[in-house]
């Protein structure tokens, strides 16, 4: 079996680096914890260190975009993910495609734009 070098071999991921992805504080993720207490549930060690896995990260990036990119109150993000987890994931998922594709694109055009001047 060959090597992918894809593979994500990082096992668990620190508050801090969460917080670093999503450019938020620790403490608002700290806050969306208590706030969405059955969905985002990071392990805690023995003290009581937080260590999110890639799940727990997905997580989180459903409730960011739910907040942060759709500008939705907490008690209606609780409502979707609630009533309606799955089209939203799969919501998430298609537009998440769709900006990486536009930024292709964008990147795309500018390299073209460099040749042709």
């Amino acid at each position: 079996m060959a090597y992918n070098s894809n593979k994500n071999l990082k096992l668990y991921y620190s508050i801090g680096e969460v917080a670093e992805m999503f450019n938020v504080s620790e403490t608002l993720l700290r806050y969306w914890e208590k706030e969405f207490p059955n969905f985002i549930t990071p392990r805690k060690s023995g003290r009581q260190i937080r260590q999110y896995t890639e799940d727990n990260i997905e997580q989180v990036r459903l409730v960011y975009h739910l907040v942060k990119e759709k500008g939705m109150t907490l008690q209606g993000a609780r409502q979707v993910l609630k009533n309606n987890k799955t089209a939203t994931v799969q919501t998430m998922e298609v537009i998440n495609t769709l900006k990486s594709i536009r930024e292709e694109l964008l990147t795309m055009k500018k390299e073209l734009e460099q040749t042709i001047y």
